[in-house]
């Protein structure tokens, strides 16, 4: 479980395809102290959980390597990722943490695409289209999870969205990159999925 703020900006230093093609081993460099990482812990990679499966430190940086599945391929951008890609990174919660953002589970549901980037005085606002499945679970003032960032829902209306993000998000994480035409990994508020569910169910 996760809360959509993050914690680091790592990069891809190596990706090497296996299985064909069905599964992919990355070693991604960040700034954690290499102790505090454990075989089997969850990191969110641009919204995407994945499971530590090796870390290290090499040349004055930790590293550590996950495992991309094919589902995990198919469902996120992880299929574009390539060596040199900066990812928002974010350590699973512990008991105690405080809850920052919104209650997040880095099982991302769809990618949506930038359509629109309006630079504003330190912002910058994103016009942004969702997969139509998904749209019904984005509400204005709303939460939503988009590359593993925590993000207040500005306007909501059919398949399209907005968010506006402030100069400090687009500092610490890889969001100020966005421009029009850029895929991004959507994770819907999980209380507005289990609320549309409990509305079909009447």
């Amino acid at each position: 479980m996760f809360t959509g703020i993050i914690t680091d900006v790592g990069e891809i230093i190596s990706l090497a395809p296996k299985a064909q093609g069905q599964l992919h081993r990355l070693r991604i460099a960040c700034r954690y102290d290499r102790a505090t990482i454990a075989d089997g812990a969850s990191i969110a990679c641009n919204g995407v959980c994945l499971t530590v499966v090796a870390s290290g430190v090499e040349g004055g940086r930790t590293w550590f390597d996950v495992d991309a599945g094919a589902e995990t391929l198919r469902m996120t951008t992880a299929k574009d990722w390539k060596q040199g890609k900066k990812l928002n990174l974010e350590r699973a919660l512990k008991v105690g943490d405080e809850l920052g953002g919104h209650i997040v589970a880095g099982h991302v549901d769809g990618i949506a695409v930038i359509v629109s980037r309006d630079d504003l005085p330190d912002m910058a606002k994103f016009d942004l289209r969702a997969p139509r499945d998904l749209a019904k679970f984005i509400a204005a003032k709303g939460s939503v999870t988009l590359d593993g960032v925590s993000l207040t829902v500005n306007t909501a209306v059919s398949d399209m969205l907005s968010v506006t993000i402030i100069p400090h998000t687009l500092q610490v994480t890889t969001l100020g990159r966005w421009q029009a035409g850029t895929e991004i990994n959507l994770e819907v508020d999980l209380m507005a999925r289990y609320a549309a569910r409990l509305t079909e169910m009447k």
